[in-house]
């Protein structure tokens, strides 16, 4: 086997799978001759913010509206939009009465995304949902009740899925390149207290949200989340129990959600799947690794490697001598996996703006949403349970 095998430029990925629900879709309205989204942002903190300059930056893609509760975070996603005919509305409900706009993207507070989201599509919007997709199992289940009953687009915001390298390299697991799959190893670490300051006190929960329960699941669901969607998309499959556990050990300033989390997955077949997130040390940052009898794939946010097992990685190492084994030692993680993409978050409203355009069903969608947040809260209720949480038949999702 020689080095060529693994360097790879690929643009491959997985079709999404249209379905009778999105068969009869009308794309956009009044746009479908134009091939344009108009979409309008609620939510404009720092990750509203922050997706604006893509959508910029994609063709026949428009901001044409943003909505906040917070005025200066309002005025700040209106100053990062192209369009000088932007619109700005402190209550969501407005935006999504003008019939000017397509589609939103929801990138609100974690407990408000369910019915953000229900609100959107009754008003006939295609949506983007960042993720987690929503809180808790009854918010899960009714948003997707309304998507299943829906006619237009809903994407997850699991940006992951869209990776075209991250879409290779589940293509390459699934073809057993790892082999039999023993274990994921999954962190995300930081060294910060992840708070943000605050004007006023009375704007502390709306700002540092992420800090309090009653909105948030915490590092779980802002970080883990997407590690919890790439062990389900590998597996095909979804976790049979979960026990874990997590506190405020280090930043000792009233939060209730937990400042470090250490969680282990049991899937199908004894395959263990661990996640642990820090925020006071930040060694090695964020990875994944996936651990097979054949060997071991290692992911970070845009670079991958693979490292063979026993006999297949003396070969690999002998193949041209001294380059072999510097291959082998690349950050002494293996060796690289290449494959043209760009930046996870833009291909993920690359996708969006096409899955509309082209009235096809999300890789990234309600039921991958769905699993992932079920994932979620089952975490959350085993560390602040100090529990094992068992998946639950009513915990399957159709769509």
């Amino acid at each position: 086997m020689k080095r060529r095998d693994f360097v790879i430029k690929s643009g491959l990925v997985t079709a999404g799978i249209a379905t009778s629900t999105y068969a009869a879709t009308n794309i956009i309205g009044s746009n479908k001759a134009r091939k344009v989204l108009n979409i309008g942002v609620i939510g404009t903190g720092d990750r509203g913010q922050g997706l604006i300059p893509n959508i910029n930056s994609i063709e026949n893609f428009n901001v044409v509206a943003c909505s906040d509760i917070l005025s200066f975070r309002l005025d700040k996603g209106l100053k990062k939009v192209m369009n000088p005919n932007v619109k700005g509305f402190s209550d969501y409900r407005e935006l999504l009465d003008d019939k000017s706009i397509d589609a939103v993207l929801v990138a609100t507070p974690f407990n408000t995304h369910s019915q953000i989201a229900i609100d959107a599509l009754d008003a006939g919007k295609h949506v983007y949902c960042e993720k987690t997709m929503a809180k808790g199992y009854e918010g899960i289940n009714k948003l997707v009740k309304k998507v299943n009953g829906s006619k237009k687009v809903f994407q997850t915001g699991h940006q992951y899925h869209s990776s075209r390298l991250y879409t290779h390299v589940v293509d390459l697991i699934k073809s057993g390149k790892v082999g039999k799959i023993q274990s994921f190893d999954c962190q995300w670490n930081r060294n910060g207290n992840w708070r943000r300051s605050v004007p006023s006190p009375e704007l502390e929960k709306s700002i540092n949200w992420r800090m309090y329960r009653e909105f948030s699941g915490g590092l779980l669901a802002e970080l883990c989340s997407h590690q919890l969607d790439f062990a389900n998309w590998v597996l095909d499959a979804t976790p049979n129990k979960v026990t874990g556990f997590g506190g405020v050990d280090y930043w000792k300033d009233g939060r209730e959600t937990y400042d470090n989390i250490h969680l282990i997955y049991d899937y199908p077949e004894g395959v263990k799947a661990k996640y642990t997130c820090l925020t006071a040390n930040s060694k090695d940052d964020y990875q994944i690794k996936v651990h097979g009898d054949k060997g071991t794939i290692t992911l970070s946010y845009g670079k991958a490697w693979f490292f063979p097992e026993g006999k297949l990685k003396k070969e690999l190492g002998e193949v041209d001598g001294v380059s072999g084994a510097t291959i082998l030692n690349e950050h002494g993680k293996g060796i690289p996996i290449v494959v043209d993409h760009i930046e996870p978050s833009k291909q993920a409203l690359i996708d969006f703006r096409d899955n509309v355009l082209n009235n096809k069903r999300p890789d990234s969608d309600v039921v991958t949403g769905a699993n992932a947040a079920v994932c979620v809260q089952m975490g959350l209720d085993a560390m602040y349970n100090e529990s094992i949480v068992h998946w639950k038949p009513e915990f399957n999702i159709i769509g």
